[in-house]
C-alpha cells in the first residue's frame, strides 16, 4: 500500500508512465491496409484528402463540398422495368472507430472542494478519453454524410457528435465555368466548413485539434467557438464557383440534447428548466476564396453568426434575449510537398454582445465586446514527425458582475475552517478585476508511425488568465499555475 501511495504522489513517474503507456499502444498497433471511413469508399490513401488528419488538402475540400460522392466500388443498384434508377448505394457502409486515450498534468493542483488546505490531484488519466463511431460517405447519388456518435469520458455517456448530411451537384455555366451548389443539414455551425481555421475542426481554446478534458477553463469565448455545438440544427445552402469562390448562409433552430420536458419526459417542447436556448431564426454565414499554385493553397475568408438566447434556468423562454453577433476573418497558407508539409493559419473573431436578459437580472453590463485571436504554424516531415506552435488571445469588456470580482466559493458546513455563511472561497475560475483577458502559447510534438495512429504531446503555457498574470483570482493563483501538459494517443480503424 505504501508503494502505491508513493506512486500516486510522484508526478514525474506518472508522466513517464503516461508516455510509456502511449508508446506501448504504438508498438502494438498494426499498419493500416485501408484507412477509415472515406478511404474504404474511395480506395485512396488518406494523403489524397489530408495533409495529416484532420487538415484537408484541396482534393479533400472538394470531396466534402461535392457531397462525399467519389467512390471506386461497384454500387448496389435497382431499376424499374422502364430503366429508371431507384437505388444506388455503396456495397459496404463507410464505418470507422476513433479511440483517444490521454494523460493530463496541471502545473499547480487545484484546492480541494471540501477540505481546506488540501489540494486535489494534479494529474488525470482518461482511458479512453473519447471513443467514437463514425459513418462517412455516399448514401445515394448527390447525397452523403459525415456522422459521429461519441463516448465521452467526462460524462460517461454516448452522445450525438458532429453530424453533417449534405446534398450537392454541379452545373456548367454557358462560359464553361463550373458552379457547385449544395445544402448541408448539420448540428454544429462550422462543422460543414472545409478549412481548419473555424472552430469545429480548428485548434481549440485549450489545445490542438482535440483538447484535454482536464484543464482550468477561462471565463469567456465567443459563441461561435462551439457554444451551440450539438444543441442546434441548421440548414445551410451554398454555392461555389470554379472550386475557388464560396458563399453560404444557414439558419439554425434549437435542438438541445440531454434536455427533456419535465411534464412529458420527452425531448421537446423545451421550457424554463432548459438553459441558453436559442431563440428564433439564428444566422450563420461563410465566404472564402482559394487560390492554388503548384503545391501551395492560399485562402482568405470571413465567417460569422448572429444568435439570440433565452437564459432559461428558471426564466420564461420568451421576452428578453441575450444577442451575440460574431464576425471573423481567417487565412490559410498551405504547402503540401512529397516530404514536407507546412501550414500557417489564423483567425480573429469579434463578438458584440447585447445582454438585455442578463442585464434585467442584474447579472451583466447592458452590452459587452469580446475578441479572440489565434495563429498556429505546423510542420510535418514525411507525414510522420511533426511540430507545431500556436498563440491564442482572448480579451474583452470589463464586466464585474458577469466575470466576478470575488473568489468563487463552494458549499461548506457552517463553523468549519474558512466557512462563512455556508460557503468557503476557493477562487481559480473567477477574475479579481472582472476581465476575461487570457493569453496562452501552445507547443506541440507529433509522431505518426502510421497514418491512422498518432501520438501528440502538448504544453500549454498561460501568460495571462482571466485578466491578470499574477493573483488573478484574489487568492494567490497565477496564470502560469494553469499551465498544462497533455499527452494523447489517437488511432482509427
Amino acid at each position: 500500500m505504501a508503494r502505491l501511495i508513493w506512486l500516486e504522489s510522484n508526478a514525474s513517474l506518472q508522466r513517464c508512465g503516461a508516455l510509456a503507456l502511449v508508446m506501448l499502444g504504438l508498438t502494438c498497433a498494426l499498419p493500416a491496409q485501408a484507412l477509415p471511413v472515406f478511404a474504404r469508399q474511395t480506395q485512396m490513401a488518406c494523403l489524397t484528402c489530408h495533409t495529416v488528419y484532420p487538415e484537408l488538402t484541396h482534393f479533400g475540400r472538394m470531396f466534402k463540398l461535392n457531397g462525399y460522392q467519389l467512390d471506386n466500388l461497384k454500387d448496389i443498384t435497382m431499376t424499374t422495368d422502364e430503366g429508371q434508377l431507384t437505388l444506388s448505394m455503396p456495397p459496404i457502409p463507410g464505418l470507422a472507430v476513433f479511440v483517444m486515450s490521454s494523460y493530463t498534468h496541471i502545473d499547480k493542483p487545484l484546492p480541494d472542494s471540501q477540505i481546506p488546505g488540501v489540494t486535489s490531484q494534479a494529474s488525470g488519466w482518461a482511458i479512453p478519453q473519447q471513443l467514437s463511431l463514425l459513418y462517412g460517405g455516399k448514401i445515394a447519388p448527390h447525397f452523403g454524410a459525415f456522422a459521429q456518435i461519441t463516448y465521452d469520458d467526462a460524462s460517461g455517456t454516448f452522445n450525438i457528435d458532429n453530424t453533417d448530411f449534405r446534398f450537392a451537384d454541379n452545373y456548367i455555366l454557358p462560359n464553361k465555368d463550373k458552379l457547385t451548389y449544395g445544402l448541408s443539414l448539420n448540428n454544429n455551425p462550422t462543422i460543414q466548413d472545409v478549412w481548419n481555421t473555424t472552430p469545429a475542426f480548428g485548434w481549440s481554446p485549450q489545445a490542438t485539434f482535440v483538447a484535454t478534458e482536464t484543464f482550468v477553463p477561462s471565463l469567456a469565448a465567443p459563441q461561435i467557438e462551439a457554444a451551440t455545438a450539438y444543441n442546434v440544427i441548421g440548414l445551410s445552402p451554398y454555392l461555389m464557383w470554379n472550386d475557388m469562390l464560396y458563399g453560404e448562409v444557414g439558419v439554425y433552430k434549437p435542438a438541445q440534447i440531454g434536455t427533456a420536458n419535465p411534464i412529458t419526459g420527452e425531448p421537446a417542447p423545451l421550457d424554463s428548466t432548459a438553459s441558453q436556448v436559442s431563440a428564433g431564426n439564428n444566422i450563420y454565414w461563410r465566404t472564402w476564396y482559394e487560390y492554388d499554385i503548384d503545391r501551395y493553397a492560399l485562402e482568405i475568408g470571413m465567417y460569422g453568426e448572429k444568435f439570440k438566447f433565452y437564459p432559461g434556468s428558471g426564466q420564461n423562454l420568451g421576452g428578453l434575449t441575450n444577442d451575440y453577433n460574431d464576425v471573423a476573418e481567417d487565412f490559410t497558407i498551405q504547402f503540401n510537398g512529397e516530404k514536407n508539409s507546412v501550414t500557417l493559419k489564423g483567425t480573429h473573431v469579434h463578438e458584440s454582445q447585447s445582454l438585455n436578459a442578463f442585464y434585467a437580472q442584474g447579472a451583466s453590463n447592458l452590452s459587452d465586446d469580446l475578441n479572440f485571436t489565434e495563429f498556429d504554424l505546423t510542420y510535418y516531415y514525411m507525414r510522420k514527425y511533426g511540430i507545431a506552435i500556436g498563440y491564442e488571445n482572448t480579451n474583452g469588456s470589463i464586466d464585474k458582475t458577469m466575470y466576478g470580482t470575488t473568489p468563487t466559493t463552494v458549499a461548506c458546513t457552517t463553523g468549519s475552517i474558512n466557512c462563512v455563511g455556508g460557503v468557503r472561497p476557493v477562487g481559480v475560475t473567477n477574475s479579481i478585476n472582472g476581465s476575461p483577458a487570457t493569453t496562452n502559447e501552445i507547443f506541440e510534438l507529433n509522431y505518426l508511425p502510421w497514418l491512422n495512429v498518432k501520438l501528440t504531446a502538448d504544453y500549454i503555457h498561460y501568460t495571462r488568465f482571466n485578466g491578470n498574470s499574477t493573483n488573478y483570482d484574489g487568492l494567490g493563483r497565477n496564470a502560469s499555475d494553469n499551465d498544462t501538459l497533455y499527452v494523447m494517443m489517437w488511432f482509427a480503424f
